[in-house]
């Protein structure tokens, strides 16, 4: 025997057990008090054909809260990596001068409402006069003027409270959603002005998935419209692809983006996730993948023989399909499979030779 034959030999012995159940004699095992194992026969169907390339997971909603005021920062009270709910106080400025400055917007409205009180009276009194023709035309006109010029300056003084309280409100940073904080910018103590970015925040209620795909695949794809994105031991399936209508001109690649439907719990913005594309169908041979023998850098399943016993045969593998995977090679249509690769493996002819080619 070669060192090949000695060495795949020596393999399939050490699965079924150790190198002891190799001295087991030439002759075959009585299999007639034994069930049968659990398998499954392999054959051609058609299933989905899939394209798998990287994704990057994005936040759809993600923001760079900057400063809308002038100060200093007072306090932050949440940093990068923590979850807040919608309208969440992050950071403080110092209003020193913005609570000022509504003082004085509040102290003008108040003159500005005795200046209209005033000219609405004054009117009044002249109007009635007028009614009784003891005063001129004039001097009912020179009132209506006075008492809207005053209402004008009142409806000015009213706008500028407005505005100083806004600016007080600039003095603190809230979440516009709910969140988690991917950035900050800035420290305690600070000088920020109009337009300094301050905090990062993404929800994580709305992600997606980014992926650049060959221009080739980009027609296909765009019809099709169905992809899946595994995550976790899950196989999700995008709510929405979109195909942008561009391809880029350095890399000739189209980049597409996957909606996802829901969030998922454990997933981040820039995690990296693998995608398939679906791009139609074709015949694969597909095996459940409980059925999967995995040795190190072999990949086998247990092939059931006529007699009962079983081979360790060596398979090469393409995309999962959910619980099951395809097979490229190694298999041959109509064999069977043991699902149960540790029942199976108590049943290994003697002197076990690894079959079948990964090529």
């Amino acid at each position: 025997m070669s060192r090949r034959g000695v060495f795949l030999a020596a393999l399939a012995c050490a699965a079924a057990g150790g190198l002891a159940a190799c001295s087991a004699p030439h002759a075959p095992r009585e299999r007639a008090s034994a069930p049968p194992l659990a398998s499954v026969r392999v054959e051609f169907e058609q299933a989905t054909a899939q394209w798998r390339f990287d994704g990057i997971v994005q936040a759809v909603d993600r923001a760079t809260l900057t400063a809308q005021t002038a100060g200093r920062v007072a306090a932050i009270y949440h940093h990068v990596g923590d979850f807040v709910p919608a309208g969440a106080l992050l950071m403080r400025l110092h209003a020193t001068i913005q609570r000022a400055n509504l003082g004085q917007a509040r102290a003008a409205l108040r003159a500005a409402q005795a200046r209209a009180k005033e000219a609405q009276t004054r009117y009044g009194r002249i109007r009635d006069m007028y009614d009784q023709q003891v005063v001129p035309k004039a001097d009912l006109d020179r009132v209506t003027a006075e008492r809207d010029a005053a209402e004008a300056a009142l409806n000015s003084a009213r706008a500028a409270v407005a505005g100083a309280a806004e600016g007080v409100n600039y003095t603190e940073v809230r979440a516009p959603y709910a969140g988690v904080i991917t950035r900050r910018r800035v420290q305690v103590g600070e000088a920020v002005a109009p337009g300094t970015a301050l905090l990062g925040i993404a929800s994580l209620q709305s992600l997606r998935v980014v992926a650049s795909i060959p221009e080739s695949l980009g027609n296909t794809v765009r019809r099709v419209g169905e992809a899946t994105i595994y995550f976790n031991g899950q196989a999700i399936r995008a709510a929405r692809v979109t195909v942008f209508p561009e391809a880029s001109a350095g890399s000739n690649t189209f980049r597409v983006h996957l909606a996802l439907a829901a969030a998922v719990a454990g997933m981040y913005p820039g995690m990296v996730v693998p995608v398939a594309f679906d791009t139609g169908e074709r015949r694969q041979l597909l095996v459940p993948q409980r059925a999967i023998v995995r040795r190190s850098a072999v990949t086998a399943v247990y092939v059931v023989q006529p007699n009962g016993n079983t081979l360790l045969q060596q398979v090469r593998l393409g995309e999962p399909r959910g619980d099951r995977i395809e097979v490229l090679s190694g298999l041959t249509p109509g064999e069977r499979v043991a699902l149960d690769p540790l029942a199976a493996m108590r049943r290994l002819e003697p002197f076990p030779v690894l079959t079948g080619s990964a090529q």
